[in-house]
This record gives C-alpha cells, sequence and structure tokens, in this order.
C-alpha cells in the first residue's frame, strides 16, 4: 500500500500527472515480491524517484518485510522480543529461535557485502566498457546488483539485457548474484561458516548445494539446444556467446527475471522447459521463488524410496522426516492448482494462446519475471490475477493455506485406517 501510494505521486513519473492505481499497484507488488513482471516501461515511465522507490522495494522484499523489521527493532531496542524471534524465524525458516538474532545479522550482512560487490563490477563495467558517466553507472550498478542478488527482474533498460549479449563480465556478475541470491540465506550463512566442512552441512544446505548445478547445466542445455538455431534469440550470435547467454537464461529463469533475448520469439518447447525451471526455482527462505528445490527434491526422493520398496526415505545418509512428505506434496499441488485454475481463468478472460499464457502465470507464481510480451495487454482483472500470484508465490502457498485455514486445531481422536488402490 506505502509503495502504491509513493508511485502514484506525480513526482515518480516522467511524464505530467501522476501513475493510476494499477500500474502503481501491479509494480509496488511486483518489486516487493522481487518478481519483475511490468505493466509500463520502466526506465521511459518511472522518474529517478519511481525508480529509487521500486529499488527499495526489491531490497524490503529481499531482506523479507519480517527480517527487515527485525533489523530496525535491534538498532532501536537493541534485542530482540519473543514475538519478533516467531514472525523472523518463521520468515527465514529458522528452527532455532535462539539463533535467529545472529541468522538475521548474517543476512543483511551477506545481502550487503554481496550486493556491494556486484554493484563495484557493474559499475566499472557501465563506465568503461559501454561509455556511461561515472554517476550514471554508479546508479546502473546498484540497481541491477540489488535487483539481481534480490531475484527482482527489474532493469533500467526498456529491452533488459538484450543490448549486452556480447559482454560475458556484465551478464555473469548479473548471474551470479542472481544464483547466489536464490541459493537461500540459511544455506549462505551455513556456507559462510563451514565452507570447508561439508559434514557440518544440513540437509538443507546439501540438497540446494547440490541440486543448483545440476539444475542450472541442464537448464543451459535445453534452452541452448533449442534456440541454437532460433535466428530471433540465440541463432544470430557466435557459438561462444550462444552458450554463455544459454548459460544466463538459465540462470535468470530461476526466479530473477532478467532477459537477454526476445522471450516472445522463442520457440513454444523452449517455454514449457522454462516453465519446469521455473515452478521449481531456488533455494528456501531467500530471494528466490518457485516450490523450491528442497520440495523437488524432496518428491523426487521419495519417488525413488516408493520404487526401491524402501521402508524410509533417506537423503545424503539421513532419514526424512514423514512430516516433510506431507510438506511437499501439500506445496506442489496448491501450486499446480492455482497455476491451473489461474491459467483457465486468464484463456476465458482473453484471446491469448494457452502457452504464453501459462508461461507468464508460473512467472508470476514463481516471482521470475520473465514475460513473452502479454502482461500490459491483459485486462485489469488478468492482472490482479498475476498480482495476487506475486504474492502467494512470496509468501508460499503452504503459508497462505494455513493462515485461510478453517480449522486450526488438532482433532483429539483418530480416525480408523484404510487404504484405496493406488496407480
Amino acid at each position: 500500500m506505502l509503495g502504491t501510494g509513493a508511485l502514484m505521486l506525480p513526482a515518480a513519473t516522467t511524464g505530467p500527472g501522476g501513475a493510476g492505481l494499477m500500474e502503481s499497484l501491479f509494480t509496488a507488488v511486483s518489486a516487493l515480491c522481487v518478481t519483475g513482471l511490468v505493466v509500463v516501461d520502466t526506465p521511459v515511465f518511472w522518474s529517478g524517484f519511481g525508480q529509487v522507490v521500486i529499488l527499495l522495494l526489491i531490497q524490503l522484499g529481499g531482506f523479507g518485510v519480517m527480517t527487515f523489521a527485525s533489523v530496525v527493532g535491534l538498532t532501536v531496542i537493541r534485542r530482540f522480543s519473543l514475538t519478533t524471534k516467531l514472525t523472523a524465524a518463521a520468515e527465514v525458516r529458522s528452527l532455532d529461535l535462539e539463533d535467529v538474532g545472529s541468522l538475521v545479522r548474517g543476512i543483511v550482512k551477506i545481502s550487503l557485502t554481496i550486493e556491494a560487490v556486484a554493484a563495484a563490477i557493474l559499475t566499472l563495467c557501465f563506465a568503461l566498457n559501454h561509455g556511461e558517466s561515472w554517476p550514471r553507472a554508479a546508479w546502473l550498478g546498484v540497481f541491477h546488483a540489488v535487483s539481481s542478488f534480490n531475484n527482482a527482474g527489474f532493469a533500467l533498460f526498456s529491452d533488459s539485457f538484450m543490448s549486452y549479449t556480447d559482454d560475458p563480465v556484465l551478464l555473469l556478475t548479473a548471474s551470479a548474484a542472481t544464483i547466489l541470491g536464490g541459493l537461500g540465506f540459511p544455506v549462505l550463512v551455513q556456507l559462510g561458516r563451514h565452507l570447508g566442512t561439508p559434514r557440518l552441512w544440513t540437509m538443507n544446505t546439501r540438497i540446494v548445494v547440490a541440486a543448483t548445478p545440476v539444475l542450472l547445466v541442464l537448464g543451459t542445455v535445453y534452452i541452448t539446444a533449442l534456440e541454437w538455431s532460433n535466428p530471433a534469440t540465440l541463432g544470430a550470435m557466435p557459438p561462444a556467446e550462444r552458450i554463455l547467454n544459454g548459460f544466463v537464461l538459465s540462470a535468470q529463469t530461476r526466479t530473477a527475471g532478467f532477459n537477454n533475448v526476445d522471450i516472445g520469439a522463442m520457440d513454444p518447447a523452449t517455454w514449457l522447459g522454462m516453465d519446469m525451471l521455473m515452478f521449481i526455482g531456488g533455494g528456501p527462505a531467500g530471494t528466490a521463488g518457485g516450490i523450491k528445490v528442497t520440495t523437488f527434491a524432496v518428491l523426487a526422493f521419495l519417488m525413488l524410496a516408493e520404487l526401491r520398496g524402501a521402508g524410509a526415505v533417506t537423503v545424503f545418509g539421513k532419514r526424512l522426516s514423514r512430516a516433510v512428505h506431507r510438506q511437499a506434496l501439500t506445496v506442489i499441488l496448491l501450486a499446480v492448482g492455482l497455476v491451473a485454475l489461474s491459467t483457465v481463468t486468464l484463456m476465458i478472460m482473453t484471446p491469448i494462446a494457452l502457452d504464453a499464457l501459462l508461461f507468464e502465470v508460473v512467472s508470476a507464481l514463481a516471482t521470475v519475471g520473465l514475460s513473452t510480451g502479454i502482461t500490459a495487454e491483459l485486462p485489469v482483472a488478468g492482472q490482479l490475477i498475476l498480482v495476487v500470484l506475486m504474492i502467494v508465490g512470496r509468501l508460499g502457498p503452504i503459508t497462505v493455506a494455513t493462515a485461510l485455514a478453517l480449522q486450526s486445531r488438532r482433532p483429539l481422536y483418530d480416525l480408523p485406517k484404510e487404504r484405496p488402490i493406488i496407480g
């Protein structure tokens, strides 16, 4: 609400008067939910003040609202109240209330450090390689560093990164910040403490560290192979540049949202593969979206255990809690249901093809921000659907569903057990 109000001020736009309610609301939600979908051209429509508002919303959304509130509370009163600990622990997915304070401090330090390093490199890149003045280069460097690390996908160029496909330093710096942000804060904090001693890593860290490079490589191979001969995307580039930009696309599809090629010109088969990558997303309790790689990995291990006839699901030498099975199934079924319902609703509202609508819906729910170019064409009701999806995607489907649950008390009895035939 505050972001929407600030963006509706006349000073937030380059043209006369202020922005309308829908443009402001959609942009504020997209920024706070670190998504990157837009209904107006960011560098053209929004003034410097408007862009600063967007940047602040991105940073606040990346930290997490309650994490940021915890930082403010710690700064003002020098301690955490129990309520603050509980809300911060819920947001950063911490199971240890006593460790919340150090985890929050670690989140702030890691975020600002990675953003500062990325901003410095990007500033030098814009100034030395692309002829921008130093003040302009510094602003571009800071904005895109924050947007990259927080997996927001907002860019200050109308074509995002499409004009920089031949600049490996810029593309790889932005992608590195994106990947680090997508690992999740608990993983980053633990890697900072025990980088050289993997035996001390938690199951969560092991899964994220193992799954991330696998998905990056598979995404790179898939996207590059399908778009290799497409003259409207990778086909017009030299071979080495095609591989570079294929990797960047794979990294950005993992919930970041910068596009270095025209997404609307890609093959529908590529869109489908990117839908899957976006749906999986990155690590939990970070700036990434999707159902999270841990949820996907738990389902994969659950399937393998069932196929092998194992009595328990084991992951990296440890037994998986049965409660996690139910949580993973709940998350994925809720997410699939939201995608299906939203896509069908948009199909009824508009004449746009299924593949494009599905891509847009998954991008919103997974807080990615990649678009086939149809967001601005959707009716207001369609854009509001994307707004709801972005909020649900940022909070997490299971969190929203639990908050809306009609029954919060545990039953005091168990019903007789029976099993149906499966498969």
